[in-house]
């Protein structure tokens, strides 16, 4: 494990952003690191598609669409 520096106030968005996924700021920023890395790896496809594709990956299945309607 290392330690990455990151200037402030990129430290203060990672920190609210924490807050709202209910993640800790390591996790949220291993998310956002990771999450960038498959946009890299993968530029034809959406933020949606990157996330279905790794649910999918997970064994995660959306719910039934009259479900997420709701």
């Amino acid at each position: 494990m290392g330690i990455v520096n990151i200037d402030d106030e990129l430290h203060e968005q990672v920190r609210r952003a924490s807050k709202v996924s209910g993640r800790s700021i390591n996790a949220q920023a291993a998310f956002w690191i990771k999450v960038g890395m498959l946009c890299e790896l993968e530029p034809t496809l959406t933020f949606n598609q990157i996330m279905e594709r790794e649910l999918a990956k997970a064994g995660v299945a959306p719910p039934p669409l009259m479900e997420r309607v709701a």
